[in-house]
C-alpha cells in the first residue's frame, strides 16, 4: 500500500495517513482509473452504495431470525423484541434497528455461500476462485469504477476500508478488469485497531511487498514538491523499481498529477478526519461499551465511526465505500461476544441511516450489511460457540430506493434451512446495480476481449422496487 504521510492540518497529533490501493497509487490504479474514465467519458449521478461486512460469519438466529419456540440449545440467549412495523421482530441487541425497521429489508433467506472466510463474495457475488484462469471476478465497486467512475472530481471511485480478514485476504480486488481498478485504500489502523489472529498475521507476512508497499513520504512534502515532476519522480523511485517489476505502473503523465491532486485536495482527508465533523454527529456514530471486549479481534464502541467517515466519503464524492466491523467468528463464547458486537453494528447502522435520511442522501446511497456465511443454529455445547454455517447468511439492505420494513424469505423451525423465497448473493447484487441505473444484464470486457457478464444468473429482487 501506498502511504502518504501528510501533516495536512498543521498538527502534527492529527497526522494521517492516506493509503492509495494495494499497488501504489493504487496501482498506480487511481491514476489508470483516470485514464479510464477520461477515455469512456463517464458520466456521474450521485447514487452510490455503502458494503458493510459482518467479519466472520454473522450469527442468523441472534439477528434478524430469531426462533424463540425453538429447543435451548438452538434459540440461545436472546429475545425477539418488536419493530416499528406490527409482525416484525428483531433480535434485542438490536433496539435501535427495532426503531427504524420501516427504512429497513431483512433478508432471511440469503443462500449459496461458497464458506469461505473473507470478504469476495460479499465484494463480488462470486466464489474468489471463478474466473481465476483470467485474473479472476472483479469486485463490485471495481465495477462502478470502470462503468460510472466517482460521483464528484477529486475522488476514487472505489474506497476500501475494510480490516481483517477481507483486507488480508484482499477480498476487494479487481479481478480481470487489471489494477486500473484497485481499490483506494486509506490507512485507518491509526484509528481503529483490529488486532489480527496469528493466522492471519502469518498469512499477512506471507503476501509480502506485492500486498502492502509502502512510500513514505516526509512531513516536508509541499505542493510545490508535489508539482515539481523530476522531484515527485525521484520520490517514487523506490516503490517504481518494485512496482515496474509487475508491470504495473505506468510513467508519470497528467493522470499522474491529477492523483497526486486528488490527495492534496484534501477531501479523503477532511472525510477521514472526524475533527471536521460536528461533536454531536460523531457521538452518534460511538457507543459506550458496558461489556468486556471478549476477544483482541473484535473492536470497540469507537468502531461505529467507520460508517461515519463511509457517509463522508460518499459526500467528498466516492462512488462505493466497503467497511468492516470484527470479529463474528464466535466458535467460542458466541452470546457474549454478540453482546458485546451487536450494540455497536446496532448503534452504528442506525446512525447511518438516520444521518443520511437528515441530509436527504438516503434515497440514492444504497446500503447492505451482511457477512461470509451464517453460523450453526444448535450451540457448542462445550465451547459455547456458534461454528460455520453457509446455508443461510442474514442480510440488511437499506437505502438506494429500496422499499423498506419487510422480510424477504424464511427459514425452518431452527434457522437451518430456507423454505421460502431464496434469494442468492448475485441477486442483492443485481438489486444494487438496479439502484444505482446499471442493467444487471451489462457486460465488460475480459483482457481476451470477451464480454463477460456483470453476474452469471443474479435477478433483481422484485420487493425491493
Amino acid at each position: 500500500m501506498l502511504s502518504i504521510f501528510g501533516n495536512y492540518n498543521q498538527k502534527s497529533s492529527r497526522r494521517h495517513f492516506l493509503t492509495a490501493g494495494a499497488m501504489g497509487l493504487s496501482g498506480l490504479s487511481l491514476v489508470d482509473l483516470l485514464k479510464a474514465e477520461a477515455a469512456a467519458g463517464i458520466q456521474s449521478s450521485n447514487k452510490a452504495v455503502i458494503n458493510i461486512h459482518l467479519d466472520g460469519g454473522p450469527p442468523q438466529l441472534d439477528m434478524f431470525d430469531l426462533k424463540p419456540d425453538a429447543p435451548v440449545e438452538i434459540r440461545g440467549e436472546f429475545k425477539p423484541i418488536s419493530t416499528n412495523i406490527p409482525g416484525l421482530q428483531v433480535g434485542e441487541l438490536l433496539p435501535k434497528i427495532s426503531q427504524i425497521a420501516d427504512k429497513c429489508v431483512f433478508v432471511r433467506s440469503l443462500i449459496g455461500s461458497a464458506g469461505a472466510h473473507d470478504g469476495f463474495q460479499c465484494q463480488s457475488g462470486f466464489a474468489a476462485k471463478d474466473q481465476s484462469n483470467i485474473g479472476g471476478r472483479p469486485a463490485f465497486g471495481s465495477v462502478l469504477a470502470k462503468l460510472q467512475g466517482a460521483t464528484g472530481d477529486s475522488a476514487p471511485a472505489f474506497v476500501d476500508i475494510m480490516q481483517g480478514r477481507p483486507q488480508v485476504r484482499n477480498s476487494a480486488r479487481p479481478g480481470f478488469l487489471g489494477p486500473t481498478y484497485t481499490p483506494f485504500r486509506p490507512d485507518i489502523s491509526h484509528l481503529f485497531t483490529r488486532e489480527l489472529e496469528s493466522g492471519m498475521k502469518g498469512e499477512l507476512a506471507k503476501r509480502g511487498k506485492a500486498h502492502a508497499i509502502q512510500l513514505n513520504l516526509v512531513e516536508g512534502l509541499t505542493p510545490d514538491l508535489l508539482n515539481d515532476r523530476t522531484k515527485l519522480l525521484a520520490s517514487f523511485d523506490a516503490s517504481r523499481r518494485t512496482l515496474d517489476a509487475s508491470g504495473s505502473m505506468d510513467a508519470l503523465d497528467r493522470f499522474t498529477q491529477q492523483a497526486v491532486g486528488i490527495i492534496l485536495s484534501g477531501k479523503l482527508a477532511n472525510a477521514i478526519d472526524l475533527e471536521k465533523e460536528s461533536p454531536s454527529t460523531v457521538a452518534k456514530y460511538s457507543f459506550p461499551i458496558n461489556e468486556p471486549k471478549r476477544s483482541t479481534t473484535s473492536e470497540d464502541g469507537n468502531a461505529g465511526k467507520k460508517l461515519l467517515i463511509a457517509r463522508r466519503m460518499i459526500e467528498a464524492g466516492v462512488r462505493c465505500v466497503s467497511v468492516s466491523f470484527s470479529d463474528f467468528d464466535t466458535h467460542e463464547g458466541n452470546f457474549p461476544r454478540m453482546k458485546q458486537l451487536l450494540p455497536i453494528v446496532d448503534n452504528a447502522i442506525h446512525a447511518l441511516i438516520t444521518d443520511l435520511e437528515d441530509r436527504g442522501m438516503l434515497n440514492d446511497v444504497a446500503i447492505v450489511v451482511w457477512g461470509e456465511f451464517g453460523r450453526t443454529p444448535r450451540i457448542d455445547p462445550k465451547s459455547g460457540g456458534r461454528h460455520h454455517w453457509p446455508e443461510v447468511t442474514p442480510a440488511l439492505l437499506a437505502g438506494g430506493g429500496f422499499k423498506g420494513g419487510q422480510i424477504i424469505g424464511a427459514t425452518d423451525h431452527h434457522g437451518a434451512r430456507v423454505v421460502a423465497r431464496p434469494v442468492t448473493f448475485q441477486d442483492i447484487f443485481a438489486s444494487l446495480y438496479k439502484s444505482l441505473n446499471i442493467n444487471p444484464l451489462t457486460t465488460i470486457n475480459d483482457p481476451n476481449g470477451r464480454p463477460q457478464h456483470l453476474l452469471d444468473n443474479g435477478i433483481p429482487i422484485r420487493e425491493l422496487f
